[in-house]
This record gives structure tokens, C-alpha cells and sequence, in this order.
């Protein structure tokens, strides 16, 4: 496997950093073993876990009203591939990549995928792209995709999904994530039920191109671009529609695509329930769709999340696993720092939810002691685990300390220095 970090500089940076950690590691291994928990089982289990990186997360993000962009922005799929192998060099926990079609649709597929399998690499879900007019193409989607009153449009629309499916099969993904940003700004703008009718129909077309081990993940969204009525809008009509598909079609969760405050470790519950939970995006807010590095907001919520994952684990078994991605738009951070961050966070999530001791917990509830069940829960979330997951990155190869690592190497500066900045090149995907 390549490698885009000298692995001496990490070797270097983990001996420097390894006594101070052996002694956290120990202290936290001797107050979990008080609790009966093996600080090593814990370890392991950080070590299998994993979550896609965006492609499009590694170039700078925006908002409507401007974007800044950064220095060694990657400019093309390959600069982007490389970025995402820095990520996971460093905390070994994001092997996989999901690509965003057209932004990171290649010449050639297969030397795309032989080129991340070079840097260790492989991809996740791909993403099909309906919410932007594409240069040369000839129905707008202006006023709709997959729900467009223009059949044209819509067939325009499924046939982008189903490329979108033929390319994910060269590269070796297993499943296609659709998101649309179809709806009404204004009260009559479109009939609604009419809307969702041309959207299944169309969702149809796509889901009968499936291989037979794929899925197809619906994402919902409250609201934006659609201001006033979003045809997927809520998991409820993601739960609908990927009911009415088939056994293939399952929803997925992203974290800022709900309305504030509201309850997603119970949407997590339920869609888990009823063996409809297909995936996550990753990421954090504070109004809406902020895309903000996932924990660095309410990191309880993520925690909840985790919680609720843990418990259908336990309940359904091996046959539960659901997709991990992060989806993010960093503005104003060094992206690959963003990421980093953000995995980690989102791996110590996992970790602390495995803490709970679900046994005396099941007894609390049955009890009906609101208190210590409430605490149950917070005693593992108040547990630093930072220690189990710097050792399971420096068992694997990664960084003790990504960030600090990162930095050190100069990794910013030498693609900034290869990387001239070009105007419209970014390919970054988002404005």
C-alpha cells in the first residue's frame, strides 16, 4: 500500500507521544476493569470500525453566498482519492470512499479503482447528482428531477441514476444513495401528491437496474432548496416510499436534515425496527443543514444515536449493518483536519456506546428508575475513551495524534505547492 505520509514521521511522532499514552491507557484500563469491562475488547472493537469518507468533503465547502477557497485544494477524483488516503493513513478507521457522480465521474473506472486500491482504498456508496444542471445538459432541473411534471426530465434523471449504478459497479460499491432537492417554494407551485406519485415512478426505473446485492439508500430532507414543501421531506415518507420498492430500497439518516431538537436516535429506533435503516451522513448542526464536523455540536445526540445502534446490534445481529459516512462542508478548517477530527469523534461515539451496560440497564428500565437509567447512559458517555482510540490507531499504523501528525508532516504545504489554484477546478462539488 502506498503511502502519502512518511511512516517513519509517524513512527517518529507515536514514540514521542508513547509513554504518555501507555500510562492513560493503563489508567483507563484499571477504571473500566472496576466496572467488569475489558479495556482490551474495547480496543479491538475500536479497530473494526469504520466510516466512509465524502469525496467531496476534502475540497472547501461554502454556503449561498460565497465560497473561500483553500490552499491545495484537490482538483480532479485522483487529488481526492489521494487526500481521503491521508485520512485513513492517519486514523485508520476510513478505508472507504464514497464518490459523488458527476463531480468525480472518471475517464476510465477501472483505473480509478486501481489507483484507491494502491493507497489501501476502496468505495462505499455512490451518489447520484439531480440537484444542479450539469454543462450540456438538455432538461433542466430547475423545477424538479425525479419529480419533474417533464417526463423528458425524469427520464433524464433516472438515466443519471442508473450511470450512476454502472459506475458504482466498476468501482466495486454495492449501493447508490439518492437525494433530491425536488419540492415547491410556493402553496400551489405543484400538486403534492402528484409529486411523490412521479418520484416512485421514477425511483422504480432505478431500483429494477439494481444488481442483485445492492441497495439503494433514500435520504431525506426537511427543507432547502425546497422552502416550502420538500417531496422527501421526513423519514416517515423515506419509510414509505422505501417500503413500496422492495426489499432493497432502505433510508438513510442524515444527522442535519431534521428539524432542531428533534429526536433522531428514535427515527434511528424505529427505521432499525422495521429492518429499514440503510446508512448515516455524519456531520453536526445548530439551526439546519449546518454540514458541521460531526460531535463538534451536541455530541450526545451522536452518542444517543450510537446507543440505539448498539441496542439493534444486540437484537438483530450480524445481519444489522447499516452504512457509516460522514457529509460535510468545511468552510473555514483544513478539510482533511475536519475529517480526521470527525471520524475519530464519531468512532468514540461507537466506543462509549458499547460502554453501557445494557443488562442493568434492561433492569433499571424495568424497574422503572428514571434516574439511574438516565444515568446509566451518562456514566458511558461521560467516559473519556480517547486513550482506547489513539492505541487502536497506533496499533493499526495510524497516529496518535492525527492532527498533530498532519500538520508535522507538511502535508498542506507540499500539495498546496503542486496544486496551483485554478478557477472553477476545485471540484469540490459544492458552491
Amino acid at each position: 500500500m502506498t503511502t502519502l505520509i512518511d511512516a517513519a514521521l509517524v513512527a517518529d511522532h507515536n514514540d514521542k507521544l508513547a509513554a504518555q499514552l501507555q500510562a492513560d491507557y493503563d489508567a483507563l484500563g484499571g477504571m473500566l476493569a472496576r466496572r467488569g469491562q475489558d479495556i482490551e475488547v474495547l480496543t479491538a472493537l475500536a479497530q473494526r470500525f469504520a466510516v466512509a469518507v465524502p469525496s467531496w468533503g476534502v475540497g472547501t465547502g461554502g454556503t449561498r453566498f460565497a465560497r473561500f477557497p483553500g490552499r491545495g485544494e484537490p482538483r480532479n477524483v485522483f487529488e481526492k482519492i489521494h487526500d481521503c488516503a491521508v485520512i485513513n493513513q492517519l486514523t485508520r478507521a476510513t478505508p472507504t470512499v464514497s464518490p459523488h457522480f458527476p463531480w468525480d465521474k472518471p475517464t476510465d473506472a477501472n483505473e480509478l479503482r486501481q489507483k484507491a486500491d494502491d493507497l489501501g482504498l476502496a468505495f462505499d456508496a455512490v451518489n447520484s447528482n439531480t440537484f444542479q444542471d450539469q454543462q450540456g445538459q438538455e432538461h433542466t432541473y430547475k423545477y424538479g428531477s425525479l419529480t419533474a411534471g417533464s417526463a423528458a426530465t425524469r427520464a433524464q434523471a433516472v438515466a443519471h441514476n442508473i450511470d450512476c449504478i454502472e459506475l458504482g459497479r466498476a468501482l466495486g460499491s454495492k449501493a447508490l444513495t439518492v437525494w433530491v432537492g425536488d419540492g415547491a417554494n410556493f402553496p400551489g407551485q405543484s400538486n403534492l401528491r402528484g409529486a411523490l406519485e412521479r418520484y416512485l415512478d421514477s425511483m422504480r426505473a432505478i431500483y429494477a437496474a439494481l444488481p442483485d446485492d445492492w441497495n439503494v439508500f433514500i435520504e431525506h430532507k426537511l427543507f432547502e432548496p425546497a422552502f416550502y414543501a420538500t417531496t422527501i421531506a421526513d423519514w416517515g415518507t423515506s419509510f414509505a416510499c422505501a417500503t413500496a420498492l422492495g426489499p432493497k430500497a432502505k433510508c438513510l439518516v442524515d444527522l442535519g436534515h431534521h428539524a432542531p431538537n428533534t429526536n433522531i436516535e428514535m427515527i434511528v429506533a424505529r427505521l432499525a425496527q422495521f429492518g429499514k435503516l440503510g446508512g448515516f451522513h455524519f456531520n453536526d448542526s445548530k439551526y439546519g443543514d449546518d454540514d458541521l464536523d460531526s460531535g463538534s455540536i451536541n455530541p450526545f445526540q451522536l452518542f444517543l444515536v450510537f446507543n440505539e445502534l448498539a441496542d439493534a446490534a444486540q437484537r438483530d445481529g450480524a445481519g444489522f449493518n447499516p452504512a457509516y459516512m460522514l457529509d460535510q462542508s468545511h468552510n473555514v478548517t483544513d478539510p482533511i483536519e475536519s475529517l480526521m477530527n470527525s471520524a475519530v469523534e464519531v468512532q468514540r461515539a461507537y466506543v462509549q456506546a458499547a460502554l453501557v451496560d445494557r443488562a442493568r440497564l434492561a433492569e433499571l428500565q424495568e424497574a422503572n428508575d428514571v434516574l439511574l437509567s438516565a444515568q446509566a447512559l451518562k456514566t458511558a458517555f461521560r467516559t473519556d475513551v480517547s486513550p482506547i482510540l489513539a492505541m487502536a490507531r497506533v496499533r493499526a499504523g495510524g497516529a496518535a495524534d492525527p492532527v498533530a501528525c498532519y500538520r508535522t508532516s507538511g502535508y498542506r504545504d507540499k500539495v498546496a505547492a503542486s496544486r496551483p489554484a485554478k478557477a472553477g477546478a476545485s471540484s469540490s462539488g459544492i458552491v
